[in-house]
């Protein structure tokens, strides 16, 4: 096996898009506990984005490398993995490369029936939502959840597995072209929320009991007029305000709770436990046909930079991936 490998680096440390390169790079040794994976493909996300402009530096000991979730064949085994096991797995960082290094309890078997391209769309939307709607916003069936961004690649993945676990959804896209995808994605009710006032729509449904928000102050307002009587808002970005401004009596008077979290940072054993959770229930709702990812592009790994125009340009639905 070569000591190097092809990755992508950031030309200058940070940078737009176009500071991507390709670059021959040594590859990584597996430690105790790790496995190899030989990269098939690697899924693009918006810390990625994050990460390249300066704004979101990996966890201590993680690779600098861009990257959070991989799929891919085992070429040093650990755990109750083998070589040549196909894997889909959750990074710290390093998946825009041919070689990944993991902790081998935070990879998950590749669906029956499902490519590369497709497992390598799982792992970071899959972790995200189960995290955060069903552990921090413990939706429950026959709840309503709000989701923002509904043609996202979290959206997407969010409509699906709320969906799968019964659960009513409200989704929201900007534009009429987003707001009926959402709808062909299986939201059961959608808002163009360019023009529509999501909030007085999520009332007049009932109200809703979980908010899953990515865009974070600027809609704050709003998600809590929308909530419940004992909702949840569930923050993952805060891609328009990151400071929220709280009206402390209407929050106490609708019991709600504020809430969030981030996967990247959390330790080694805390994600081996949410793989373990994952497995355990989202798996089975992708072997019934009720999750498949939405995919809306792959770039070659050596067109990174074109991939995360894609990304940044914001037209995509679902996930974007590279092919390694």
């Amino acid at each position: 096996m070569s000591q190097t490998m092809t990755a992508i680096e950031i030309e200058g440390g940070k940078g737009a898009a176009d500071a991507l390169r390709p670059a021959e790079v040594e590859r990584p040794t597996p430690g105790p506990g790790e496995i190899l994976i030989r990269v098939h493909a690697a899924g693009v996300n918006r810390p990625d984005l994050l990460q390249r402009l300066g704004f979101y530096p990996p966890p201590p000991g993680a690779p600098t490398t861009l990257g959070l979730e991989v799929a891919g064949e085992v070429e040093v085994a650990a755990g109750r993995w083998k070589v040549g096991d196909k894997v889909c797995a959750l990074l710290g960082g390093g998946g825009y490369a041919q070689y990944a290094v993991v902790d081998a309890r935070q990879a998950l078997p590749i669906p029956e029936g499902f490519d590369f391209v497709q497992a390598a769309a799982l792992p970071e939307t899959v972790f995200t939502v189960f995290a955060n709607v069903f552990e921090h916003g413990a939706l429950k069936p026959g709840e309503t959840i709000l989701i923002h961004g509904g043609t996202s690649g979290i959206g997407t993945t969010a409509i699906a597995m709320a969906k799968a676990a019964g659960a009513t959804v409200i989704a929201t896209g900007r534009g009429a072209d987003k707001k009926a995808k959402a709808l062909e994605l299986g939201a059961d009710l959608a808002v163009d929320a360019k023009t529509e006032d999501f909030a007085e729509i999520a009332k007049a449904a009932g109200g809703v009991d979980v908010v899953l928000d990515m865009v974070g102050a600027a809609y704050f307002d709003k998600n809590l007029d929308a909530l419940k009587t004992g909702g949840r808002i569930v923050y993952i970005a805060a891609l328009a305000g990151g400071t929220l401004e709280v009206p402390v009596m209407k929050v106490m008077q609708k019991r709600a709770v504020i809430t969030g979290s981030t996967l990247r940072p959390r330790p080694a054993d805390e994600k081996a436990r949410l793989a373990g959770e994952v497995e355990r229930t989202v798996w089975p709702w992708i072997a019934a046909g009720k999750l498949t990812p939405i995919v809306d592009a792959t770039f070659p790994l050596a067109d990174a930079a074109k991939a995360h125009a894609h990304l940044e340009a914001g037209e995509h639905v679902g996930k974007v991936v590279l092919v390694a």
